[in-house]
């Protein structure tokens, strides 16, 4: 967690000394553990809320501006509340600004000005959600201070909003779910398209969850996403010739799918939605394994999920591959995994602690051997969604 006092001291050069109180909140970042790209197909992922992520400092104004400073971009910004468009030339800002305009269309507006700092500890484009911390944070920061009630399930369904309608990127609801509705030491059973969840304690005993950041920047706004998602509705019109009632593959159980697959003409189709319903069955047998505290059956479905989104949905590539490969060379690695949209971003390791600092040098020294990237490495435990953590400051 950011050094609070360092951030009051940045705000207040930036902002200047006010007799009103500043505020602090933090949503984290979140790794998904298993079960990717099933979010958008409505069925269930396995998220978890990471221990960090963005921090808001936040103070209320006299007027109607609001206030936009980041401690790790350049790009500042004061807009009026009465003017919050999007523009592509305010870069990040968007994200926040967003979030004021989608609290008034939900009937939460926000009655005065305001200036916010952002101290991020999550990469930029490393698939670790950092778009729906600050969402995420923002909303629950304005809606705290506003005395409007707070529910995190609608909170990250307006952060989904943002994204999806002012942002322009269509996003599946996990990562906003999972930044917003997290839970020390357990993940999130999601089921994407009814927003049931329950959360499953996840202890890992000895054993570390290690994010391996690949370092290759990967724009989510991106063609490959939108083409997986138009193969998945392909499939699903093919299906209803049998399942006349479905809308989604998630809907689908994996041996309904296997009896009519047949039905899905297109070779690429329908290794597209096969992967699909398989990383849905993973993920519910995850449960079943952790629910048992077996984490070796734990580490091997992660690995079959690797080899799915390799393989059948073809979303990896030569640097996530690489990782993987590397971490599971390494005594003490029961599993290792892509996380995220794929195409660069990060991978999750299922690591000892005693083979953590092996694994960090082994992989990042292969890793920088084939592809000519610095790796970045990450020892996680799992936090809180997100919160107040500081008043008054």
């Amino acid at each position: 967690m950011a050094d609070l006092q360092a951030l009051k001291d940045t705000f207040i050069e930036i902002y200047g000394t006010s007799a009103t109180a500043i505020s602090a909140f933090h949503a984290p970042g979140r790794v998904n553990l298993i079960g990717e790209h099933t979010d958008y197909n409505g069925g269930y992922v396995f998220p978890a809320a990471l221990t960090f992520g963005t921090t808001l400092i936040i103070r209320p104004r006299q007027d109607r501006v609001i206030g936009f400073a980041s401690t790790n971009l350049a790009l500042r910004k004061q807009i009026s509340i009465d003017d919050l468009s999007y523009q592509e030339a305010d870069d990040w800002i968007n994200y926040p600004k967003g979030i004021f305009v989608h609290l008034a269309k939900e009937g939460f507006p926000v009655t005065q000005g305001y200036d916010l700092l952002f101290h991020g500890e999550i990469p930029n484009g490393a698939g670790l959600s950092s778009s729906a911390s600050i969402e995420v944070v923002t909303a629950f920061g304005l809606l705290t201070l506003e005395n409007y009630p707070i529910d995190t399930v609608k909170i990250a369904l307006l952060a989904q909003k943002t994204e999806n309608q002012f942002v322009g990127v269509n996003c599946g609801i996990m990562d906003q779910f999972a930044v917003a509705n997290g839970k020390k030491d357990n993940a999130i059973l999601l089921m994407c398209d009814t927003l049931e969840y329950r959360h499953v304690p996840f202890q890992s005993g000895s054993y570390k969850l290690v994010i391996g950041n690949t370092n290759k920047r990967r724009g989510l706004v991106d063609s490959a996403y939108n083409e997986r998602r138009s193969q998945c509705e392909q499939a699903v019109t093919y299906l209803q010739k049998q399942f006349p009632a479905i809308t989604l593959l998630g809907q689908l159980n994996l041996a309904q799918f296997n009896e009519f697959k047949h039905l899905i003409p297109d070779e690429t189709v329908r290794r597209r939605a096969q992967h699909v319903v398989e990383e849905i069955d993973r993920v519910l047998k995850s449960i079943e394994v952790l629910e048992a505290s077996d984490l070796e059956a734990f580490g091997k479905l992660m690995i079959g999920s690797h080899d799915s989104l390799r393989d059948l949905y073809e979303v990896t590539g030569v640097e996530l591959d690489t990782m993987v490969a590397a971490a599971l060379k390494v005594p003490g690695v029961l599993g290792a995994r892509m996380t995220g949209a794929g195409f660069g971003g990060c991978t999750v390791s299922l690591v000892h602690e005693d083979s953590v600092q092996t694994f960090i040098d082994q992989v990042g020294k292969e890793y920088t051997d084939k592809t000519g990237l610095t790796p970045s490495f990450y020892v996680c435990d799992i936090g809180n969604g997100v919160e107040q953590i500081g008043e008054a400051l």
